[in-house]
């Protein structure tokens, strides 16, 4: 192991237990860090919402229309992501961290300075150079940021720790808008007090930066290659060599698509459609912050303190129903003078507007935080930062994309809300393309809803399941939803050796097939599938991936634990074939029989389940317990039996 690797594993391994994720604002290898990032995304948006509002509502600027600027703006500062993310990934894989926050805080209080001057002369052309340049800066900063928190944080923290920073991020977005908004509408001095405003968050954030621990680089005989072009492209690929972290980039990158058209539609929306002044401007920017810092925070509530990506689709769900509901919420709103908050609040069909955006921003929040904590925690270290990298470029690519599509259908007659619209009904299209690509968020998904509005789950245990390498898991077989109780429990993806007959089911059978997992059949009943299920096992296991199976051969017909049979010794003697000693981790579902999935029914004389919905009602407790691992040399069907027995007794 390297000095660098050494040095990761130290940090991830120190004290760490905490009760939830507020908790890492009390420690040092956070809070610096969180105070850094939430300044600078403050300043960024106090800047560019100021200038926004001075050239929407303040100036008359011919070569830049009102409708339009807020989509050059996002534009401007979007262009340093496509040209400039992959020399940061370079950088920030190569340099120290806290070098490279520091770095970036000494560029931002420079960029402030030459932007107060652009806001007292009030140089539009001036100010559009500052806003490329603060997104030089962001260029620089998203990398580090990204790539930083997984070598702190240990994968029990990611989650959260990511559901902080965006929280963070977005309520430093809100309250920079609302500062923006509010101090450049003061006559006279308002452009004064932004100047100010903005050189002064620039100087906290460079203090905050200088109480960031150091966090060494993970590849520090990097050779930087300066080309821009050759080294996105090689990102680009990079990232393509992990397909489910690059398909989670394209789904992150849709999120910004998405986002971009509300974000910078909003002045101009408050105004045409809403009849609202630059206050109320604020207000939605508000409302759209503090929904994305909610659902970012929910997200740890929601996933058991493990990146569950199972609440992406929810997202997804979330924020295309409620882009479509806020198109009808606008459609009918009479034209009136431009009104302040008091007489918008007065007004009751502003109040689904404003449901309609709280909702959708806080989906956006729940859709993108597990997708940031799969990214990192399946990237290789060494190239976190590049992958990072390649994010961001996608990201600009798919928001550029954005500003030109929306400029493009209001160029052709679209109004604000019919542009929502459209967007709305393309995120459900896309997601669900996504998801078809990436079938493991679908059936996360599943899982998560099974075990949130179904069950009551509860693990005991799931430490001993590895965070990375070969395993054999092994568990009791209860009911027809076992395998996805154990992929709940599992923060890495599971493939099941299942009985052949599960996947001629009409629902299960589709997902099972969705999962890949392994049909076997007795070897005397069809010899084919039955060596085919071994050779793919093996496989599974030279991949470095957890592999499950049910010893028992099949459901239990009395709720009884059965004898178990030897298959898992053929497994494991496949691997040792393979140069492989694979941990054997034994696993117990407890409280499942009787549930409509288990076979407590009698139908013809045999036993059957899913046959009486409800027969036990919703939220039943059912759980899962995990023992230690077994060395597979001490493994054998008996000792497993006997240690699931044990498990089934706590």
């Amino acid at each position: 192991m390297s000095s660098t690797q050494i040095g990761e594993v130290a940090m991830a391994a120190a004290p760490q237990t905490h009760p939830n994720q507020f908790a890492l604002l009390g420690q040092r290898r956070f809070a610096p860090f969180f105070w850094t990032q939430f300044a600078g995304a403050g300043n960024d948006n106090l800047f560019k919402f100021a200038f926004t509002v001075m050239v929407t509502y303040q100036l008359s600027v011919s070569w830049l229309p009102p409708s339009m600027a807020g989509l050059v703006i996002g534009a401007l500062f979007t262009l340093p992501y496509l040209l400039f993310s992959a020399t940061s990934g370079q950088l920030t894989d190569k340099w120290d961290k806290t070098r490279m926050f520091r770095l970036v805080k000494n560029l931002e209080i420079g960029i402030m300075l030459l932007a107060a001057w652009g806001f007292v002369q009030a140089q539009v052309p001036v100010l559009l150079l500052c806003v490329f340049l603060m997104g030089l800066h962001s260029t620089l900063f998203g990398p580090v940021k990204f790539a930083y928190l997984p070598q702190v944080l240990n994968d029990r923290e990611l989650t959260g720790g990511n559901g902080m920073v965006e929280m963070g991020t977005f309520v430093a977005i809100l309250l920079g808008q609302v500062a923006g908004g509010l101090l450049i509408a003061v006559p006279e001095v308002g452009h004064m007090q932004v100047a100010v405003a903005c050189v002064a968050v620039a100087i906290m954030g460079r203090i905050c930066a200088q109480f960031i621990p150091h966090a060494p680089a993970t590849d520090p005989g990097l050779v930087i290659n300066w080309n821009p072009f050759t080294e996105t492209w090689r990102n680009l690929q990079l990232a393509r060599q992990q397909p489910v972290v690059f398909r989670s980039l394209l789904g992150i990158s849709w999120m910004w698509f998405f986002g971009a058209v509300f974000l910078s539609q909003f002045p101009s929306f408050a105004k045409e459609v809403l009849h609202g002044d630059e206050h109320v401007a604020s207000l939605l920017l508000v409302i759209f912050s503090v929904g994305i810092g909610i659902g970012s925070l929910l997200c740890e509530v929601f996933s058991r303190r493990q990146v569950e990506i199972g609440l992406v689709p929810l997202g997804a769900i979330g924020m295309s129903v409620f882009a479509v509901d806020l198109f009808f919420a606008t459609r009918s709103l009479p034209a009136s003078e431009l009104m302040g908050v008091a007489a918008f609040f007065a007004e009751h069909r502003h109040w689904r507007v404003m449901l309609d955006l709280g909702l959708l921003a806080l989906s956006a929040g729940i859709y993108s935080v597990p997708m940031y904590a799969l990214i990192q925690m399946r990237s290789q270290p060494t190239h976190r930062a590049r992958i990072i990298a390649a994010n961001n470029i996608l990201n600009a690519l798919f928001m550029i994309a954005s500003a030109v599509l929306a400029g493009a259908l209001l160029a052709a007659g679209c109004s604000i809300p019919q542009v929502f619209l459209i967007t709305g009904i393309a995120n459900a299209v896309v997601a669900l393309y996504v998801f078809l690509l990436v079938p493991e968020y679908l059936l996360r998904f599943v899982a998560w809803v099974i075990t949130h509005f179904v069950y009551r789950f509860k693990v005991r245990g799931d430490e001993n399941i590895p965070h990375d390498g070969a395993a054999v898991l092994v568990s009791n077989h209860v009911s027809f939803v076992d395998a996805i109780l154990l992929m709940a429990a599992s923060p890495r993806p599971i493939h099941f050796v299942m009985d052949h007959r599960i996947f001629q089911m009409p629902v299960l059978g589709w997902l099972f097939k969705l999962a890949k997992a392994i049909p076997i059949a007795p070897h005397q009943e069809d010899p084919a599938t039955y060596e085919a299920a071994f050779a793919r096992a093996a496989e599974v296991l030279r991949s470095g991936d957890l592999l499950a199976i049910f010893p028992e051969g099949g459901i239990t017909s009395d709720g009884q634990l059965q004898p178990f049979k030897g298959g898992i010794m053929k497994i494991l003697d496949h691997a040792r074939d393979d140069g492989l000693e694979v941990p054997v981790v034994p696993m117990a579902l407890s409280n499942l029989w009787g549930s409509y999935f288990s076979r407590i029914e009698v139908r013809g004389g045999r036993n059957v389940a899913m046959v009486r919905p409800m027969r036990r009602g919703l939220f039943n407790r059912v759980g899962l317990d995990v023992g230690e691992p077994v060395a597979a040399a001490a493994t054998t069907p008996a000792l497993l039996q006997a240690r699931v027995a044990d498990l089934l007794q706590r």
